[in-house]
């Protein structure tokens, strides 16, 4: 039991008599504390109010968000969501000749451009197709079940592998803050002074990439690969970058390399390998996350996992999204579910209650089914990745994914 608070006032040296005659200066007097038991003025400072318990402040998140909508639009935005169908997976376009490949550039400026983009036949509704096609490709397979890897896929997953084995060689600097380990930049140049040599070899691991006049498409490919990764300069990585990676998977499957019968290795082998690089980059050199939601995002750094990870879980007999609360499920089952293996990520680099410092996993929990999931999840996916000017500001447009202008009248 601690001892009570020693009351600093003497009544004999401190208090000013009652008596005392009032000063005629014109100067309004001073605020003077007074003493808590007899009311006088006092030199001692006047002790802070009792603590109340009804008065504690409500949780505030450490980062805040770095797009933080206000309450009237972030509730007009989740409507949105509840009112829009969920996207459903569609056949990506082939790429026909005559080609005219080119670098590809930026086109997203505005709230406009964004919209273009997503109802474009294209661009944005066969991008989004594809994502979702990926999606139901996973419903029900776990990370260990067999399936077939085509030559081109081996090939991306090697190249993988090689730049996870580059971040062993490239140990993180000495520093003092948290975000930003400036060694990136060198990973980040061994991965980019490589990308060209790589795209051959991916495009020379298949019959249709030998074709010469695919070949070109080198110049295309190689800058939504190198953005797959964080940015060099910024030292941060965000769903922004993330899309890139699947923007360049889905220009492969435009171009005939990846074939639908391959989309359950994409998420099971490729994915999973990129995601895996992804997290040993941001333990290794603290990336800062990009245009990170804070609490109020789905995860500092990703999104498609989560949409992956709940199509694998859907019809399963035991787990229920309730199931991410349970740490013998986490750790019996992560290795086998994305999405899984993502809550297990969380709850081991971020501190304090999980409903605290990830409230939007943790509504996502109280949903019946993973069917249900899935699909919010995609709506999400568009809502709050592709419809985001400051995420698709930075996506890629060229010949592969063409850039549809705004028609005259």
């Amino acid at each position: 039991m601690e001892p009570p608070p020693h009351h600093h006032h003497h009544h004999t040296a401190t208090c000013t008599s009652t008596t005392d005659p009032p000063s005629h200066t014109s100067t309004p007097p001073l605020l003077t504390p007074t003493c808590c038991k007899c009311g006088n003025p006092t030199t001692a400072l006047t002790p802070p109010p009792p603590f109340d318990a009804t008065s504690i402040p409500t949780y505030v998140p450490i980062r805040q968000p770095a797009i933080n909508l206000p309450p009237d639009s972030a509730a007009r935005t989740q409507q949105s969501i509840i009112l829009t169908p969920v996207p459903q997976p569609s056949s990506v376009p082939p790429l026909s000749p005559p080609f005219l490949f080119s670098p590809p550039s930026k086109r997203i400026s505005s709230p406009s451009d964004v919209r273009r983009f997503l109802d474009s036949p294209s661009a944005g509704k066969p991008f989004l197709g594809f994502v979702a096609a990926l999606s139901s490709s996973a419903r029900g397979l776990k990370l260990s079940d067999p399936c077939p890897v085509s030559p081109t896929l081996s090939a991306i997953i090697a190249a993988l592998r090689n730049l996870s084995a580059a971040v062993d060689e490239i140990p993180p600097s000495v520093q003092s803050s948290r975000y930003g380990n400036p060694s990136f930049r060198v990973w980040h140049d061994r991965m980019t002074s490589s990308a060209k040599e790589f795209m051959r070899e991916v495009l020379n691991s298949s019959d249709e990439g030998r074709n010469g006049e695919i070949q070109g498409s080198v110049v295309e490919l190689v800058p939504y690969f190198t953005d797959s990764f964080g940015n060099s300069s910024r030292i941060d990585y965000g769903t922004g970058h993330e899309t890139n990676f699947a923007a360049w998977l889905y220009c492969l499957a435009r171009l005939g390399l990846i074939k639908e019968e391959d989309y359950p290795a994409v998420v099971i082998r490729v994915f999973v390998v990129y995601l895996d690089l992804m997290r040993k980059l941001q333990l290794v050199y603290f990336l800062e996350p990009a245009g990170s939601h804070g609490v109020w995002g789905l995860d500092d750094y990703h999104f498609l996992p989560f949409v992956f990870g709940s199509a694998q879980l859907i019809d399963h007999k035991y787990m229920k999204p309730k199931s991410i609360h349970n740490e013998d499920i986490l750790e019996n089952f992560s290795k086998e579910y994305m999405y899984l293996s993502c809550i297990q990520f969380i709850k081991k680099v971020k501190k304090g209650p999980f409903a605290e410092h990830s409230p939007l996993l943790d509504d996502i929990s109280g949903v019946p089914n993973w069917s249900k999931v899935n699909g919010g999840l995609l709506k999400m996916y568009r809502a709050e990745v592709l419809e985001k000017v400051p995420v698709v500001q930075h996506f890629l447009f060229g010949s592969i994914i063409p850039w549809v202008r705004e028609r005259i009248r």
